[in-house]
Order: C-alpha cells, then structure tokens, then sequence
C-alpha cells in the first residue's frame, strides 16, 4: 500500500517547525513529525497512521550532533543512531547507549532512523529507551509554552505514549557522564534485525571488588521500560562474582508486566529478564557466564 495525500513541510528551525504544528492545530489538521521516518512511514504507507499534513525536522541542523557539557552530554534529538553509536564522547561517557544503538535493526535503518524518532515513538521493544532510563537521562522539549525538561523516569507513560505534548518537539537528550561505570546491552531475538523479545540495559560501578551501585533498565518487559529496582539494590555491596551476580539477578523480573505474544508468553520473557539481566551485569563488570 501506499500513504493517502497529505501536505509535507520542512521547517529549517525548531521555531519555524513549532509555528507549523500551532498552524495545523488551529486548523483542526491531523499532523505528524518526521524524524528518521523508520517508524513512521512504515504505518502511514499501511495507513495505520493518515496524517493531512507531516512535517519533516531534517533540514534542522541544531536538532543533530552530541555536545560535551561538562558533567554530561546533550545529544540532538535528530541525531542518527549510527551516530549513537559510533561518536567518541558517547563511547567515553555513555557506552552503554552506544552499546544499544549498535543493535538496532540494520546498517541502513541506523543510518537514517534517529534517537529522537525512537524515544518519542515509545515501542516498548525499541532499544533506546531503557538505556536512556538506566541513564537516568532528561528529556528537553520546547512548545508554545517555550522550553521544559522531562526526567526519563516520567517520559514514558504507555504504549507509544510520552510526555511529547500537542504542538511540542523533543529537541534533546542530557545524560550524566559516567566514567569509572561499566555497561552492557544485551538483547535477545528469534532473528537478527528483530525488535528485542527481552533486553537489558546494565550499568555497573565497581570498587575493590564490589559492586557499589547498579541500574539496570529492562526492554519490554511492559508497555514502558522498566528499572528492575529489586536487581539493582540486590547487586549493592554484591561481590563481582559470577554466583553472587547471577544471585541477584534471580528477581530481576520483580514488578514487570510483560505481554504474550508470538515471541513468547509472559512466563517465556520473565526467565528471559533473569537470564540477560545476569548475562549484561556479567558483561557489565568484566567477566562472563564461563567464570566461577
């Protein structure tokens, strides 16, 4: 199938994009915006989405790019995920965010689908999501009612529902530095190129041998992603060995509400959240399921 009509608009700044979502607003018009259109153009061409107007981002160069803060980095909603996963500031202080784009779909999606697309789309097997949670990233969006940050734990709010407001544009993602930290992603699928059935998103801070902090955000595991707080305060003061880790990854599945699907029924994704969730704070801390 092929999209129905529509308008398509490619503002050059964030401003001039704002005014034409307030102008299809007023006018009662069911707009969209484009990002890398992965997500996007897939529905609309099986009109699951039949928007009158879209309005592309593309052409706005302040969207893209990773800018070094100081304490922490901002990463243009529009950057690519290749991008993601490639730019040296994000290896050195956010791999595990490089880690998770590097797994998305394919070469040619990664190169045009971007951060900012995947985020406000919110598919709760999307990879980008539970890393930025576990990063306990913010979220900067400016509207009609001018500029306003969202933290990651309050940007998710559903099935592919975000705290995005009509008329508003996610410009930016901050995230903390972390150096000293380790990380790793680790997804599971059926095939290569597949939405996560389950991943995990480790981030690991070690100390003479213990782990002293630990966060570790859970990919579809419910229609948001998910901390899996009861794992994290369990690998508090856990020795980095491989028995005491996969101990406290035993209820790394706590307070999760995962769907049954073809990929596997609920029970199915639950073992699942264990065992990746020991394999990534593994991976995370240096050592391997191998080791004793």
């Amino acid at each position: 199938m092929i999209p129905s009509a529509f308008d398509y608009a490619a503002p050059t700044t964030v401003a001039e994009a704002l005014s034409l979502l307030a102008a299809a607003d007023s006018a009662g018009d069911d707009v969209k915006v484009l990002a890398g259109g992965q997500s996007l153009i897939p529905v609309m061409k099986l009109r699951m989405a039949d928007p009158s107007m879209v309005v592309d981002l593309g052409r706005i160069p302040s969207l893209s790019g990773v800018t070094d803060d100081g304490g922490s980095l901002t990463i243009g909603a529009m950057t690519p995920h290749h991008v993601v996963a490639t730019d040296p500031l994000i290896a050195s202080y956010a791999p595990l965010l490089a880690q998770a784009a590097a797994t998305v779909a394919d070469p040619q999606v990664r190169h045009r689908g971007t951060i900012g697309g995947a985020l406000v789309h919110a598919d709760p097997a999307g990879d980008m999501p539970a890393p930025i949670l576990a990063l306990e990233g913010v979220f900067n969006l400016q509207g009609p009612g001018g500029t306003r940050s969202v933290k990651a734990a309050d940007f998710f709010q559903g099935y592919f529902t975000t705290a995005v407001e009509e008329g508003e544009i996610l410009t930016s993602i901050t995230v903390p530095k972390y150096t000293g930290w380790g990380s790793h992603y680790e997804k599971f699928t059926r095939v290569a190129q597949q939405w996560s059935i389950v991943a995990a998103a480790a981030l690991v801070r070690v100390e003479a041998g213990v782990i002293v902090e630990a966060r570790l955000g859970l990919t579809n595991m419910a229609s948001t992603p998910l901390r899996a707080t009861s794992t994290e305060a369990a690998l508090a003061g856990c020795a980095v060995e491989t028995s005491a880790i996969a101990a406290a990854c035993t209820n790394a599945a706590d307070g999760t509400d995962p769907a049954s699907d073809l990929n596997g029924d609920a029970a199915y994704r639950r073992h699942l959240a264990t065992v990746l969730a020991k394999r990534a704070v593994l991976a995370a801390v240096g050592l391997s399921e191998e080791r004793g």
